[in-house]
């Protein structure tokens, strides 16, 4: 079994960290969060470009639906970095459709992006980090999950659902090995795609959030920073609720 070392200050000095969806709002943040806490960052996103304004962000494109791009861009990182310490799982899309309206086309769009964007860099970095004894993963889950879904459809909760199970799994499957996974389920956050959402029937912070206000991006990548960091050293397998105490479990 890994040494699995004490908990310590939630830096990433000399920690090399990769970030799915980095270009949009909560991808972003947590790359900026990431390499102000000493990471050398590699971004990625289906975006052909993004600017960050840090040195140590590396951006790559890369369509987290397709394995081959997968094995490719986690390797060529290895090799050019020498380890992944974090992977950092932030792609994603939604969808308001009812279950009666919902298409076939909706569902595997959905899906390929929510549940095969996590299961594809995961399963290519799980023999990567088992091989250097030591790892974190922690991919972007929902409060939907929970609760049947905010203002999103079934697609969207199922994926998410699906994305609790698999880092669960990952979790108990890796530990003996020095592979940590989580999940962060964030409430309402102020992003683009949340601006869809709002469009639609989405809940009032003074209504549905003790802490009376939506999230923001930066709520969520301190979350993530903390389980990506030495911080959380003996905490693996969890679902973190980072919601304004919209549910309290």
């Amino acid at each position: 079994m890994s040494f699995i070392p004490v908990s310590a200050p939630a830096r990433l000095d000399g920690k090399i960290a990769l970030v799915t969806g980095a270009a949009g709002g909560i991808g972003r943040a947590t790359t900026l969060a990431l390499a102000e806490a000493g990471a050398t960052v590699i971004a990625t996103d289906i975006a052909d470009s993004a600017e960050f304004e840090s040195n140590r962000i590396h951006y790559r494109r890369y369509d987290v639906t397709s394995r081959d791009e997968s094995r490719t861009i986690l390797s060529e990182t290895k090799e050019e970095h020498g380890s992944i310490d974090a992977l950092i799982l932030c792609a994603g899309t939604i969808s308001h459709k009812h279950l009666v309206d919902s298409t076939d086309e909706e569902w595997r769009s959905i899906l390929d992006v929510n549940l095969m964007g996590v299961v594809n860099p995961v399963r290519e970095i799980f023999p990567m980090m088992e091989a250097q004894g030591f790892g974190k993963i922690v991919a972007l889950g929902s409060i939907a999950s929970k609760i049947g879904g905010v203002a999103s459809g079934p697609s969207y909760v199922a994926a998410k659902s699906a994305v609790h199970g698999l880092m669960k799994w990952v979790a108990k499957n890796g530990a003996a090995k020095g592979i940590y996974a989580s999940v962060i389920a964030p409430g309402p956050v102020e992003t683009p795609m949340w601006e869809t959402v709002t469009q639609r029937a989405a809940p009032s912070p003074n209504g549905s959030v003790p802490l009376g206000r939506f999230g923001q991006p930066e709520d969520i990548a301190q979350a993530i920073l903390f389980l990506a960091s030495p911080a959380s050293n003996w905490i693996t397998g969890t679902v973190l609720d980072v919601n304004g105490g919209m549910l309290m479990d």
